[in-house]
Parts: C-alpha cells; sequence; structure tokens
C-alpha cells in the first residue's frame, strides 16, 4: 500500500491563525501628519492579529505618551537630527534582530533609509517603506531630505517589499524620480467621523473663546508655522478681504504660531490685519476648532494629503485649498481650489463661500462630510494597510518574491496617470 504523503501547509495558511509583530520605525514622534497617522493607525489596528512597537529614529516626542497609552512600546534610538551616522544602523539591527517582528514598517525617508537597511541586517525581514512627501524642492526641503530620497529611489529597486505612498501625487513624483514602480500603493489618511463631527456648539464656544460676535463669519487653518505651510500667502489674502463689509475674522492654531512668532506677527501688522487675527498656538482640541469656524484653509505651497484638510471636512466645515498633492482630490466639488501662491485667488474663492450664504456653506460641509466617509474613513484606511501587512507576511520568505503590484486612487484633476508613466500597468480604483 502506497503511503500518503502528506502535503506541506503554504505559508499563507499557516500564518492565517498567527500574530503578526510590525515594527514601525519612524523618524520622530513630533506630531507632524505622518506621525499622527502611523498614532491612529495603531490605536485601530486588530490587536488579535497584529502586535506592533514603535522606534523613532530621534527622540521620544510629544506622541510617544499617547501611543503608549493605546498599549504599544515604544523606544528611541537617539539619533541627532541632520547628522548622517551609521554606527545607528548597527544597533538599530541588534534591535530588530533581539524583537524578532514579521514586518518592518519605515516611515519617511530618513526611517525608510535607516530602518529599511537595519532590518536586512537583522536577518533580512520583509520591509515595507511609507512615504508621506509629494514635493522635493531645495527651497522648501532640506538637502539632506533630497539627496535621502534620490538615494532611496535606487534602493528601492531591491530593499523595500512594498513603498506606501499617502498620496496619489507623492506616487507620482516618485515613479518619475526612479522608484520602483513595480511594488507602489497609495493608502490615503484616514479620518475617524466620530472624533471629527459637527458639533453646533462649538461654533458659540469659539467665539466666546475670542471675544468676538457670536454672528461674526471665522476663517481659519490648523498647520505648524513651516514654509511649505504659506502662512503668508494666508494674511495676504486676509488683507484683501479686510475691508469686507461684513465682520470677517481670521484664526490660525499650530505650532509656533503665537504671538511670540516675530516673523507671523509682522506679517500681519503690515497686512493690518492686528484686530481681526487671532493666533491660537497648538491645540488640543482640533475637532472643536474646526466645528468652530465657517470656512477652512489650506494655503499650502506643498503638501501630499494634508490631515486637517480631512479633518475639517469631517466636521462638515467647507474648504478652500490650493492645488497642491491630493488636496483638490480630497475635497472634490465640495469646496474650492485655487493655484498655490497666489493671495488674490485665495481670497476671491474665500469671497465666494461668504457671499454664497450659511445655507449653502452648510450644504456645502455636509456634502464634505459625506465625502470623507465614501472614501477616506480611517477604518477603510486600517483596513487596506492589515492587508498590506498580511500579504507581506504570507508571501515573503527570506529571500525576495515577486512584488506586490500597483494599487492607487484616481489621479488628481490635470494630472492623469497612464501606463507610460508608472512603466507598467496600473489598476486603479473607481472614479471618486
Amino acid at each position: 500500500m502506497q503511503k500518503r504523503v502528506r502535503e506541506p501547509i503554504p505559508l499563507t495558511l499557516a500564518l492565517a491563525n498567527c500574530m503578526i509583530k510590525v515594527t514601525h520605525i519612524i523618524s520622530n514622534l513630533d506630531g507632524g501628519g505622518a506621525e499622527t497617522m502611523l498614532y491612529r493607525l495603531l490605536c485601530r489596528m486588530d490587536t488579535a492579529r497584529f502586535e506592533n512597537e514603535v522606534i523613532s529614529l530621534t527622540d521620544l516626542g510629544t506622541l510617544a505618551g499617547k501611543i503608549r497609552l493605546a498599549g504599544v512600546p515604544v523606544r528611541a534610538l537617539g539619533m541627532k537630527r541632520g547628522t548622517p551616522n551609521p554606527f545607528p544602523v548597527v544597533r538599530l539591527g541588534q534591535w530588530i534582530r533581539k524583537s524578532k517582528p514579521q514586518i518592518v514598517q519605515t516611515w519617511m525617508y530618513h526611517a525608510n533609509l535607516v530602518g529599511g537597511l537595519a532590518a536586512r541586517l537583522a536577518g533580512q525581514i520583509p520591509v515595507v517603506w511609507g512615504i508621506h512627501q509629494a514635493n522635493l524642492d531645495p527651497q522648501l526641503n532640506k538637502l539632506l531630505t533630497v539627496w535621502t530620497a534620490k538615494g532611496c529611489a535606487r534602493m528601492s529597486v531591491w530593499l523595500p517589499r512594498c513603498v506606501l505612498f499617502v498620496s496619489q501625487a507623492a506616487l507620482l513624483l516618485h515613479t518619475r524620480l526612479g522608484y520602483s514602480a513595480r511594488r507602489m500603493e497609495v493608502i490615503p489618511n484616514g479620518f475617524d467621523l466620530q472624533e471629527f463631527s459637527p458639533d453646533s456648539a462649538a461654533r458659540l464656544s469659539l467665539r466666546r473663546e475670542l471675544g468676538i460676535a457670536e454672528d461674526a463669519l471665522v476663517i481659519g487653518m490648523a498647520a505648524h508655522f513651516r514654509p511649505e505651510k504659506d502662512h503668508r500667502n494666508f494674511v495676504r489674502a486676509a488683507a484683501r478681504i479686510h475691508n469686507s463689509a461684513r465682520e470677517v475674522h481670521f484664526v490660525l492654531c499650530g505650532l509656533g504660531v503665537t504671538r511670540d512668532n516675530q516673523q507671523l506677527v509682522k506679517w500681519i501688522a503690515d497686512a493690518g490685519i492686528q484686530s481681526r487675527c487671532h493666533l491660537l498656538g497648538q491645540r488640543t482640541d482640533i475637532p472643536r476648532f474646526f466645528s468652530g469656524i465657517d470656512i477652512a484653509t489650506s494655503s499650502s505651497l506643498s503638501e501630499a494629503f494634508p490631515l486637517s484638510v480631512g479633518e475639517a471636512m469631517a466636521c462638515g466645515t467647507p474648504c478652500v485649498v490650493t492645488n497642491v498633492g491630493d488636496s483638490a482630490l480630497i475635497v472634490g466639488s465640495t469646496g474650492r481650489v485655487v493655484a498655490p501662491g497666489n493671495p488674490d485667488a485665495l481670497a476671491e474663492a474665500w469671497r465666494e463661500l461668504i457671499e454664497s450664504g450659511p445655507g449653502m456653506r452648510r450644504y456645502l460641509g455636509m456634502a464634505a462630510r459625506h465625502r470623507v466617509q465614501q472614501h477616506f474613513s480611517l477604518s477603510a484606511t486600517v483596513e487596506r494597510y492589515q492587508a498590506v501587512y498580511e500579504k507581506v507576511a504570507g508571501t515573503a520568505p527570506l529571500n525576495m518574491r515577486e512584488p506586490i503590484p500597483v494599487s492607487c486612487l484616481p489621479a488628481n484633476p490635470g494630472l492623469p496617470v497612464s501606463e507610460a508613466t508608472l512603466g507598467q500597468r496600473v489598476s486603479s480604483k473607481a472614479n471618486l
């Protein structure tokens, strides 16, 4: 009688009932867009299927405490910012080898480089790169960042198992830089519609905090004070609205957006809007902020997928954005899109929404919230990350196999995706 040979269990099936450990490596935890998205992802991932840990290349930053409260271990490698040093790569490799993750997920260029190499030193653990940038203009970025991004283009052919982009614009930029088009996917930022939701009481409470009339119209922006956010564009546009017959106030919040910021204060004084412009600094009540204003704004010169725009939309507030990154794709027809660096265009878009009246603004705001619910929910974003992790963990032995195919969102208006652009057949999702 011929002995029956038991066939081996496929690796994907063997891992189906196993916990997948993911080590997330990120440049810092200072609370920017990528760091915030990492925190939200960790809070929502299925703890029955995934175990997470976080390593910051520099220091613990402002988000470490919140991540720990979510039950995720955090530690810092202690690298000095802006100082290339190969020795921490070895130490990081030792940490990874001891931790024994199935996947190393890196966030942003420096972590992609350092974390990717360390994962190789630790035993060729599969690496997933994360890219949250769609502009490498040397005037807006440090030279080290530009060099690192370009250097990673060559390494993208052999080092990462998959490259995840936060926006379609980021994918297109990096394809042109030479990143391997065979292993790219776009996963947009996602938003919690319970945390970010319309709040009728916020309108009154914000105006009382500012000491302005209850019926005052308020235009606001939440952004750290950085060159790419172009606060000067916002201030110049505000100056053009200042002489409006109706009382309009302008509210700015974010890191460095205070009266101690001499450059910003000078711009406001030169614009003659000192009595109408309110600087609130960094806030922890962003849902209340966006629910309390009438029009949200992104005046940026550069974005990939701005969190502030999706957050405002989820709160039911219409947005005026500059046409950078995926901002136009996010807003769609629920707001206004203008050219970057053009205060006249920004002011005109504000004026259109002001003159449209509160009824139309409420309608656009509800349409904006519905758009986020349909296309940019946090639950859908988390599921897509988890699907990538399961695929990588289930199909990635020590030697590299066939990479994960491209999957991307529809292109921005005027920025079509083609087979020639990506160098291969693209599997596109339905138009938003």
